[in-house]
């Protein structure tokens, strides 16, 4: 049984990861964390680490970018293994958990979904074969309370992209400012916000003559949830190290 720590609680998704863990005979939720400690959540929420009485074992994060400093400072402290799953990181936040997993053992992705990595993989082979003769474009798409612009997963996209391809590529997030030409190195990010959208992030390949294009879309927060309590149940146990949706699908195999 892998006990865990919710950070972000309260929150959309931490209710998502409480009703995987009530399904999932596996795992436990022993406590939250979260500013907001006035919740029906069914077990305790704390707004201090100081002030947890529970035994866990493992972290979901969940949260906030705001919240990120002082939980990285508790796993880096206590080496308690963490699943980190809050967007919007800034660079420095990102240094910081890179720095953190030396000593303590850290899952991260920039999204949850096993079908989404599957999208990366599947891209990023279609970008070796397509190599210098396809335009690459990537459409993102959230509901209208998402903060951040791109979404973490679409600059994931682009990041594995461009480790394959044989040039350098440019991100280009807009174009309406300069007019020219489409350059042949660029990548361009594109993000859309409006409505429910749960989240859709769609691949294009554009030749001459034709266009190929990979679509993932999530129809609930339950997918990110899953994925999420997955890595909690494999993070139990791990040494210090930085870990990520790849080493747990390897592991599932």
């Amino acid at each position: 049984m892998t006990k865990i720590l919710l950070s972000g609680a309260s929150g959309h998704m931490g209710k998502a990861v409480a009703r995987v863990c009530r399904e999932t005979a596996a795992v436990d939720i022993a406590a939250g964390y979260d500013i907001n400690t006035a919740s029906d959540c069914g077990f305790p929420v704390y707004s201090s680490f100081a002030d947890i009485k529970e035994e866990f074992d493992v972290i979901i994060d969940f949260s906030h970018p705001s919240a990120f400093d002082g939980i990285i400072d508790y796993v880096a402290e206590t080496k308690t293994p963490a699943v980190i799953c809050t967007t919007g990181l800034s660079d420095e936040q990102r240094a910081r958990m890179n720095e953190a997993a030396k000593t303590a053992p850290i899952f991260f992705s920039a999204n949850m979904s096993i079908g989404i990595n599957l999208l990366i993989d599947l891209a990023c082979k279609a970008a070796k074969l397509l190599d210098g003769g396809f335009d690459i474009e990537i459409v993102e798409k959230h509901h209208n309370r998402k903060l951040d612009a791109p979404s973490g997963t679409a600059l994931a996209i682009a990041d594995a992209l461009s480790e394959v391809v044989s040039y350098n590529p440019e991100y280009t997030y807009d174009r309406h400012s300069v007019r020219r030409k489409r350059g042949k190195t660029e990548i361009g990010i594109h993000s859309v916000r409006g409505g429910t959208i749960v989240g859709e992030h769609d691949v294009i390949f554009a030749g001459t003559d034709e266009v190929i294009e990979l679509k993932h879309s999530a129809a609930s927060k339950e997918v990110f949830a899953v994925g999420a309590v997955k890595a909690a149940a494999f993070m139990n146990g791990k040494s210090a190290g930085m870990y990520n949706m790849k080493d747990l699908i390897e592991n599932s195999k």
